[in-house]
């Protein structure tokens, strides 16, 4: 996750103090964990990773197992745990599972589309405390209804957001963008801030599950930089005027760079401290500091990589799949910097952006540690010396699990 908020706070405050404040990174113990509950869903969206139907799935973890794999969470010291699916509501326990989350003191977070969210639903979730739910718009009303393949779909995932916001839950929209939605963009922008909605999520398409069906209508480059650079500037706007508005954007770590890119335009003096604060940030966390857990407790390097199994929590701890770099996929993961091939290899900006996405390049030419096909930077912006060049570097084996 890129949090363009927490960049663009940082550069107000130092136009309004004259000091940039960079404060020392610190890495936490544990990664977040994206755990998807329950593979079944209401709906049957055209971008879904977990290609996930209506209907129930056999094997999933029962209540006991999650309360079992939620100690050791906590012990090998993860401090995030965003519970997902499928659609997570459709699961009994799922209330269950949230207050023992959050009385051991996880942050908690509930990603649902939202279209079960009646008022009672709503008052429910309010008085767990979860302390974020995150519910995807696609666009607007035809839009976002043509990609849930639900008529209605999109009245009521918007009810859903104002039912939370009246009850004091902190509620964002999560929007992931192809060519067939980036016009909804900027509406949904401006939706979020006539609504009081405090947090935009903004989602590159990752090739995996319907995603991976559907990656022919990625958006363009040149769409996805006019979508940064409005969500730059909007960020930037509500930094300046002291707001709480939040942006941040996932799956695409080239984002860090591009606004490199944009600082370089608006705020030229601030450059050399912003690119030391993108360097703590590192970029791309799959295997690193965000972990998922399937329906089934497998463990992956991110929700993107369900084809490629790291373990079973029934087998084994989390603590222990995670740390077990026999693994060649994980060893090549946790390496700093990563083995990355062609134009990653030879990027100035890898110390940043961390080889970007690899599930990505795994997708599309079989080799994780290709170059990701989903950078829309061109070679200068990269600082290639000989622009198309591609540079070899000898990369781990990849045998998908």
């Amino acid at each position: 996750m890129f949090r363009i908020s927490h960049y663009m706070h940082a550069l107000a405050q130092a136009e309004r103090t004259g000091t940039y404040a960079l404060a020392e990174g610190r890495k936490p113990r544990g990664p977040v964990v994206i755990w998807n509950l329950i593979r079944r869903c209401n709906l049957t969206c055209k971008h879904c990773y977990a290609l996930s139907a209506d209907h129930d799935y056999a094997g999933e973890l029962d209540t006991a197992e999650v309360f079992t794999v939620m100690d050791d969470l906590k012990a090998f010291g993860v401090p995030v745990l965003i519970l997902s699916g499928g659609e997570p509501l459709l699961r009994p326990d799922i209330l269950d599972i949230a207050r023992r989350a959050l009385q051991q003191r996880f942050y908690v977070g509930l990603s649902t589309n939202g279209t079960l969210i009646d008022a009672a639903w709503a008052e429910r979730i309010a008085q767990v405390g979860f302390n974020y739910v995150g519910i995807s718009l696609d666009g607007l009303q035809a839009v976002h209804d043509r990609f849930r393949r639900l008529q209605g779909a999109f009245d009521r995932s918007l009810n859903a957001v104002r039912l939370l916001r009246d009850r004091g839950v902190r509620v964002g929209l999560r929007f992931t963008m192809t060519d067939m939605n980036a016009a909804d963009l900027r509406p949904l922008l401006e939706l979020m801030r006539a609504e009081g909605i405090p947090k935009f999520y903004f989602s590159h398409l990752n090739y995996a599950g319907r995603g991976n069906l559907h990656r022919g209508r990625d958006a363009r480059f040149e769409a996805t930089r006019e979508a940064l650079e409005l969500i730059f500037d909007r960020a930037w706007e509500d930094a300046r005027r002291g707001g709480g508005e939040e942006y941040v954007t996932g799956n695409n770590d080239a984002d860090g760079p591009f606004l490199l890119r944009w600082a370089a335009r608006q705020l030229p003096h601030w450059l050399p401290h912003l690119q030391l604060h993108l360097r703590q940030w590192g970029g791309n966390a799959s295997g690193l500091n965000v972990a998922n857990i399937d329906n089934l407790g497998h463990v992956h390097p991110d929700t993107m990589w369900w084809h490629h199994d790291l373990g079973s929590v029934r087998e084994r701890p989390f603590s222990a799949i995670w740390n077990d770099l026999s693994d060649p996929l994980m060893a090549g993961l946790k390496q700093q910097p990563r083995a990355v091939q062609g134009r990653c290899a030879g990027c100035q900006y890898l110390d940043i952006c961390g080889g970007n996405t690899r599930v990505r390049a795994q997708q599309l030419t079989g080799d994780p540690w290709a170059e990701d096909p989903g950078c829309y930077l061109d070679d200068a912006e990269i600082g290639l010396a000989q622009p198309g060049k591609r540079v070899a570097i000898t990369p781990f084996s990849y045998q998908p699990h």
